[in-house]
């Protein structure tokens, strides 16, 4: 065969190439798949980074010598502000707590609520340790810190004993429950969540109950955090808007040093968040949207 013909052989095929039609790309695999459960989860990668430091001389630091000291030095680590009158009005363990979470960075850089639950108030603190507000709460009827019927038990089945306020560390976020109201979930599936005061049963008093003097007869609920709707509205919900947060509920029945992992001032021995389910445990729960208010 001749380079002529050859020549015109090629150039025939790479027309017929050409007008050929292009093959469907296959679809690509992220969108052919379902998406997964999302991860609420709290991982160390959440908290805000801090972006890059500038270590450019500027004019005035231009002259300077010597190498540049970026270590973290003790007074910049935040700390609650020990003549705030919320804080001074807190118990011993509330500010044992206050002072690890502001030590540690157990807060992963997200703002905090604590839950006294044995004199009936909670404390708010932004991102950097800072209380940010008191107030009193209304809690579950049973005395305890660990949830002891099936999460899918009915509010009606459930008697005083048995409506208890778990204590835990609880990633928490907000949500809207069946009624339409804004919450802070903290157990989805024990329906256990802070809330603006509900108005229940009207032999209930609850918004009395939150003005009275005593802590006596605070305990009301089914399990939920019932707070003041001011407290709620300035505090809890601008604080938590847009991210996730962490509530400390403080125990009852043990120390807050045994169930947080931390050594308490002239404590002897630690031993470490007990683990289990409804409650106890240091590390959970997620959150999702809830269901109902209690």
């Amino acid at each position: 065969m001749s380079m002529g013909m050859l020549i015109a052989f090629s150039a025939m095929s790479v027309r017929a190439q050409q007008k050929a039609p292009s093959a469907l790309l296959p679809a690509k695999e992220a969108a052919t798949q379902q998406s997964k459960p999302i991860d609420l989860s709290l991982h160390a990668a959440s908290a805000p980074q801090l972006g890059p430091i500038d270590l450019t001389p500027h004019p005035a630091t231009a002259q300077q010598s010597g190498p540049i000291d970026l270590t973290l030095h003790a007074a910049t680590v935040p700390q609650p502000d020990p003549n705030d009158p919320s804080l001074q009005s807190a118990s011993d363990e509330v500010q044992g707590v206050a002072r690890w979470v502001a030590d540690s960075g157990d807060n992963v850089g997200l703002p905090y609520i604590l839950i006294d639950k044995v004199n009936a108030r909670v404390f708010a603190f932004n991102r950097a340790g800072q209380i940010v507000g008191a107030a009193p709460a209304l809690l579950g009827m049973g005395r305890g810190d660990r949830l002891i019927v099936p999460n899918d038990t009915q509010m009606a089945a459930m008697p005083p004993r048995v409506r208890i306020t778990p204590a835990g560390r609880f990633v928490s976020r907000l949500a809207i429950d069946s009624h339409g109201k804004e919450l802070l979930v903290l157990n989805y599936d024990a329906s256990i969540s802070l809330h603006a005061v509900v108005k229940g049963t009207p032999e209930e008093h609850r918004a009395e109950r939150l003005k009275s003097l005593t802590v006596d007869d605070n305990r009301i609920s089914f399990g939920c955090i019932n707070v003041p709707e001011p407290f709620y509205a300035t505090v809890v919900s601008p604080a938590f808007t847009n991210t996730k947060g962490i509530v400390y509920v403080l125990p009852e029945t043990a120390p807050a040093s045994e169930l947080f992992g931390f050594h308490a001032v002239g404590a002897t021995s630690v031993s470490g968040a007990q683990q289990g389910p409804g409650g106890l445990n240091a590390r959970s729960t997620q959150a999702v949207p809830a269901r109902d208010a209690r």
